[in-house]
Order: C-alpha cells, then sequence, then structure tokens
C-alpha cells in the first residue's frame, strides 16, 4: 500500500466487478441516479461491465446527471504554455530533459503578455497556464509570469483575463501560499498513473518525479495552504483505464475525508504521439476510443458534482461524442508550442519541436462556440464562482443541494452574451442570439427579469457583469 492507493485492494475490487451479474449492475446504475456518488466497489462494477445495452443506461444517466446538475453551460478556456526546461525524464512526455529535439523555452514576461493579448483578442477570460518543473523557474518565476497574465488588456476589445489556473508540479506549503497570495484559481497536478509500480517504471527514480508520494499528496499540501480549489488527473495510456479510474476515486475519497471536499476538476488526458518519443507508439495501455467512452461516463457517476474537463487532444468528432456524456470543461483555439498564440491560429505546421504532445481539434475558438451553440450547448466564460467565493467546500455545497445550476446557467448567458457583442464571427452570432433568446423563454418571470436587465448592461457596454 502506498499512501492512500492499495494496489491489491484495487485489483481485488476490480475482479470482482468483473464477475458481476446483470443485476448488480442494473442496481449501481439505479444508485447513481441518486446523484450521491459511488464507492468504489460499485464503480468496479461498472467497469467491469461488458453488456452493451447496459452501457447504453450508464451514458444516457452520464447525461442527465451532468444536466441536472450544471444544466447546458460548458465552460472554455485556453491552456497557455509557459516553460517547458524540465528537470525530469518521463518516458512519455516530449519535455523531458534527455530529449534533444525539444526546443527549449522559458517565456519572459514580455511574452507572457504577448500570448495573453492574443488569447484576449479572441475572446478568452480563462488561462490554464502550464509550467514545466525546474529549479530555475520555481515559484518566483511563476509568480512573476501569472501577474504578468493577470495585468495585460487588451481594451479596444473588452480583453481581459478573469481567472488564471495552474498546472504545474508539486510544490511546498510555502509555494502554494505564494500561489494563493497571486490570486490564482485551480492548482491542477496529474499523477499520470496511481499504479506505484508502472509509476517507477515510466518516472525515472534520480528525478523529483520519480517520488510517487510526493507527488500523490500534493494537492492535500495545496489544501493545507488555503488552496481550496485543486485537480487532479491521470494520463490515460500508461496503465490499464479501470485502475487509473478507480485511483482518481481513491484520491478524491481521501481528500473528502481529509479536507471535507473533494477536487473540483477531473482531468483525462489520453496518452498521445510526442516528437522523438518512441513510447507513446508502443504503450500496451492504450486507452481506445470506446474504453475512453466508457472511463467519461463513469467518471460523471462516480463524482457527480466534479468538474470534468475534456481537452484538444481528442479529434472534433471524438468531442463532440464525449460531452454528451458529462463533460462540463473544454478548450478551444488551442495551441501548445509555446509562444504560439502570439503567431496566429493552430495549423498542421505547428512548431512539434515546441510542444509536449500532439492535439487533433486544432479549430478556432469562433468554430468551437459556434458548434456549441449550434447543439444548444451555452458556451460560458464565467468566472462569477471565483470572485463571489463560491469555491471548494462552499461551491460543492451549492452542487449538493441543486442549487450551482441555477448560479452556472445565468453567468454562462452574460459571459457569452459579452462573447457574442465582442468577438463572434457574423454565424456565430446569429446561432447564439437565438440560443439566448430560447433559454430567456424558458426561464421563470422574475429570474427572466433580472437576467433581461443585466444582458441590457452589457449590449450598453458594461462588461463583467455576473450574478
Amino acid at each position: 500500500m502506498t499512501g492512500f492507493i492499495d494496489v491489491e485492494r484495487i485489483e481485488s475490487l476490480l475482479a470482482e466487478g468483473r464477475r458481476a451479474d446483470r443485476q448488480t449492475v442494473e442496481d449501481v446504475i439505479e444508485r447513481a441516479a441518486e446523484k450521491e456518488g459511488l464507492t468504489p466497489t460499485e464503480t468496479a462494477v461498472l467497469l467491469g461491465c461488458e453488456d452493451t445495452e447496459l452501457w447504453e443506461e450508464i451514458y444516457a444517466l452520464a447525461r442527465k446527471i451532468k444536466e441536472d446538475i450544471y444544466g447546458r453551460r460548458i465552460v472554455l478556456f485556453a491552456p497557455l504554455y509557459v516553460s517547458n526546461l524540465c528537470q525530469n525524464d518521463c518516458l512519455y512526455c516530449a519535455f523531458r530533459r534527455s530529449n534533444e529535439e525539444c526546443a527549449r523555452i522559458a517565456l519572459g514576461p514580455e511574452e507572457v503578455a504577448r500570448e495573453v493579448r492574443a488569447l484576449e483578442s479572441v475572446g478568452h477570460k480563462r488561462l490554464l497556464m502550464v509550467y514545466g518543473e525546474h529549479p530555475a523557474y520555481g515559484v518566483d518565476y511563476m509568480v512573476q509570469t501569472i501577474r504578468a497574465a493577470y495585468e495585460t488588456r487588451t481594451p479596444d476589445r473588452h480583453g481581459e483575463i478573469r481567472r488564471i489556473n495552474v498546472n504545474a508540479a508539486p510544490l511546498s506549503v510555502e509555494d502554494y501560499r505564494r500561489l494563493k497570495e497571486a490570486e490564482i484559481g485551480t492548482f491542477q497536478v496529474f499523477q499520470e498513473t496511481y499504479h506505484p509500480g508502472r509509476y517507477r517504471e515510466v518516472h525515472p527514480p534520480n528525478t523529483r518525479k520519480g517520488d510517487f508520494e510526493w507527488r500523490l499528496y500534493a494537492l492535500h499540501r495545496a489544501q493545507e495552504a488555503g488552496l481550496d480549489d485543486v485537480a487532479v488527473g491521470a494520463l490515460f495510456g500508461l496503465y490499464d483505464w479501470r485502475f487509473e479510474v478507480m485511483g482518481l476515486l481513491m484520491h478524491a475519497l481521501d481528500m473528502e475525508r481529509v479536507f471535507g471536499v473533494g477536487p473540483h476538476t477531473i482531468s483525462f488526458p489520453r496518452l498521445e504521439p510526442a516528437i522523438n518519443t518512441p513510447f507513446t507508439g508502443y504503450s500496451r495501455w492504450k486507452t481506445s476510443d470506446e474504453e475512453f467512452k466508457r472511463l467519461v461516463a463513469v467518471l460523471r457517476l462516480m463524482v457527480p458534482y466534479t468538474g470534468l474537463i475534456l481537452t484538444a487532444r481528442e479529434r472534433p468528432e471524438l468531442r463532440r461524442e464525449y460531452i454528451r456524456l458529462g463533460v462540463s470543461q473544454i478548450d478551444g483555439g488551442t495551441r501548445i508550442d509555446i509562444g504560439g498564440y502570439g503567431k496566429g491560429p493552430a495549423t498542421v505546421e505547428t512548431e512539434k519541436e515546441k510542444q509536449q504532445f500532439e492535439i487533433f481539434d486544432n479549430r478556432s475558438l469562433d468554430e468551437v462556440v459556434l458548434e456549441l451553440a449550434k447543439t444548444g450547448y451555452v458556451p460560458s466564460f464565467c468566472t462569477a464562482c471565483y470572485r463571489s467565493a463560491r469555491t471548494g467546500e462552499t461551491f460543492m455545497e451549492f452542487a449538493k443541494h441543486g442549487d450551482i445550476k441555477n448560479m452556472c446557467l445565468p453567468n454562462a448567458i452574460l459571459t457569452f452574451k459579452e462573447y457574442l457583442e465582442d468577438f463572434a464571427s457574423p454565424a456565430t452570432r446569429l446561432v447564439g442570439t437565438k440560443l439566448i433568446e430560447e433559454l430567456l423563454r424558458g426561464t421563470e418571470n422574475g429570474p427572466r427579469s433580472a437576467l433581461e436587465k443585466k444582458i441590457g448592461r452589457i449590449e450598453r457596454g458594461e462588461r463583467d457583469v455576473y450574478c
């Protein structure tokens, strides 16, 4: 047993789950409909199911739970890779220190500002700033570049970044406190794989990242420091996808046990090709499209109130399908070659020597927004919860009492209205305006009147209007 990860117990539960009969699976589906989350035993039963009819029931329930809790809104953000200098040597990563084909870059404050202006000019309000792990670019550098991003404005387009989340290596409690003072939102650390043995195989032991438990408790330390919104994740393709789902659940349950609240979001990226990184082509644990579909649905049933983040690693046609299964956040207009946003929209000529991995959705933000609106989703750039102290345990209380949807949808509409006014193409503006009108017609008179007044303020030029 390593920390809260008990390999023998997880493997035993998964073996029992594979032996479960149809009635047992149906009982778990019925239990999941209560929207109280699932136990490890119940989760293992779903993961072991091979009945295609029952999976259709699981998919339908995942869609219903997501809409019951969060409504039709999908939060949009942009990843901003700031540095790729790294002291680690992870076998699957293009940023590993031994990869001589990787172009090493660490953006300075002025270069960060250029990237942010490019993102603001198309409508982004939320960033995920991503950092490598290198002693020369530690927390001082992170604070400096976060400050530069927050201070950058594009006034002629109402451009501003309202919330910055961070993906970085595990830190000490003291360093996390400094990031809290820098007013970050969510701090994100991926365990990569929750299997300690496999972790050792893909992370050389003579590196900081080779310490499984230091990484495993990274977000516990973040919460100790007062960062109450934290985010977990696993890289699917390093080990058995079922084991990784169980590891994510064990992680969430231990944080609930210690701090009273689990992760704010869960990410589940898949292993993808990367420059001069042959490991990505021969891993025996690569997750198929069908397995990936299943894991997304199980995650939604397993932790119903946790945000699920789907990235541009997936092809557009697959993103359409997975979003329906309970995803609540996606990126759009994404470039992950460091310094790439300032060079314009992503193309097939994206500089791969500056990327950590390949992405397969290179659409512009407006194209992503248009597709969401056409399919009835509300593109949201909302950051209201962070400014209204609805974070951590407080956010979860709202969610579990069924109130968060009543806050998320109005704020999604307001930020979508801002986007339509300032950044949308004519086609997107037309579709989006019709969608907002439809949503208003379905809103009760009192809330509708209040929302219409706020929309009027936006139309008159006011911005950052939220509930």
